[in-house]
C-alpha cells in the first residue's frame, strides 16, 4: 500500500471519524487498484483508472468505485501530494423511485403475525418500530435498552458515528414493551433471537422477508415516504433519517410529486 493511500485511509479514519465499515469499503476499493497494477494510485492517469474500472458493468458499483477514487484525489490535492485535481466522471445511472409500503400494507402484515409467543411478540415490535422510527437496520439491531427514553430515541449508532434523537410512536413503544416482558433474557441489546443471542442482520431481513415480502429498508423508505406524502418538510425529514446532505433525502420529493399526480388524476373531472 502506498504512503499517500495509508495517509488517506488514516485521515477518513481519525479526522472525519468515518465508521469502520466506511474505511474498510474504501480501502478495498482503493487498494485493488494498486495491487492489480503494483503502482501507487497517486502516479496513475485517469484512462488507466477508467480502464482498470470498465470491468464493473453495474453502473452503481462502478460509481461506487469511482467516488472512492476521486475522493482519494481530492485528499492529495489538498494535501498537496498532486499539484492539480483530478476527478473522474460518473457513469449516468436512471433516477429510480425508492420501494416502500403503504400504511395498509403493513398494519395487514401486523396482523398476521402469531404474538402468542415473545417470538411473535419480537417480529411484531420489530416490523412496528423499523416503520415507526426510519432507522437503519444496523441502528436498530445496535439499540440497547437504555436507549429508549420514554417515547424518544437515542440513536449512537448511527451511519458516519453521528448520534442522533428521534421520536417513537407510542404504539411501537408499546410493542416492544410487551416483547421485552415476555423475554426470558437478560440482555443489554433489545433485539435478540431464540438463543438470547444479537439478532443478526440476516435474522431480520428473513423476518420482514416473511411477513412483508421486502428487505428491513423498505421500511425506513416506507417512513420517510409517509411522512414526505403527510406534508413533513424535507430539512425534518433529514435529521429524523440522519442524512448528512439534502440532496440524499430529495428522492422522497419524487413520491411527493407522483402522489399529487395520482390525487389530481382521480379527483379532478377533467383528468
Amino acid at each position: 500500500m502506498s504512503n499517500e493511500l495509508e495517509a488517506y485511509l488514516e485521515y477518513i479514519s481519525v479526522t472525519r471519524a468515518l465508521s469502520k465499515k466506511s474505511v474498510e469499503a474504501y480501502k478495498s476499493d482503493l487498494q485493488m487498484i494498486e495491487e492489480e497494477l503494483q503502482k501507487a494510485l497517486i502516479t496513475l492517469d485517469s484512462k488507466t483508472l477508467l480502464s482498470i474500472l470498465s470491468k464493473y458493468k453495474n453502473k452503481r458499483t462502478l460509481n461506487r468505485k469511482l467516488s472512492s477514487v476521486n475522493a482519494f484525489f481530492d485528499f492529495c490535492y489538498k494535501s498537496q501530494f498532486l499539484n492539480e485535481q483530478t476527478k473522474l466522471k460518473l457513469s449516468k445511472i436512471p433516477k429510480l423511485l425508492p420501494k416502500f409500503l403503504s400504511y395498509e400494507e403493513i398494519q395487514s402484515a401486523l396482523k398476521a403475525i402469531d404474538r402468542s409467543s415473545w417470538i411473535g411478540l419480537r417480529d411484531y415490535a420489530l416490523i412496528l418500530f423499523l416503520y415507526a422510527t426510519g432507522t437503519r437496520i444496523s441502528e436498530c439491531l445496535a439499540l440497547a435498552r437504555d436507549d429508549i427514553d420514554g417515547e424518544w430515541l437515542h440513536i449512537r449508532h448511527a451511519k458516519g458515528e453521528k448520534e442522533r434523537i428521534v421520536p417513537i410512536a407510542k404504539v411501537a413503544k408499546i410493542a416492544i414493551d410487551a416483547y421485552l416482558r415476555e423475554f426470558k433474557y437478560e440482555k443489554e441489546f433489545v433485539w435478540c433471537n431464540y438463543k438470547g443471542e444479537n439478532l443478526s442482520r440476516i435474522s431480520a431481513f428473513k423476518i420482514t422477508q416473511k411477513y412483508l415480502g421486502v428487505s428491513p429498508h423498505v421500511l425506513r423508505h416506507s417512513y420517510a415516504t409517509s411522512l414526505i406524502i403527510g406534508g413533513a418538510d424535507l430539512r425534518v425529514v433529514q435529521e429524523l433519517l440522519g442524512h448528512a446532505s439534502l440532496l440524499t433525502t430529495q428522492i422522497y420529493t419524487h413520491v411527493q410529486k407522483q402522489d399529487l399526480k395520482n390525487t389530481v388524476e382521480s379527483c379532478h373531472p377533467m383528468a
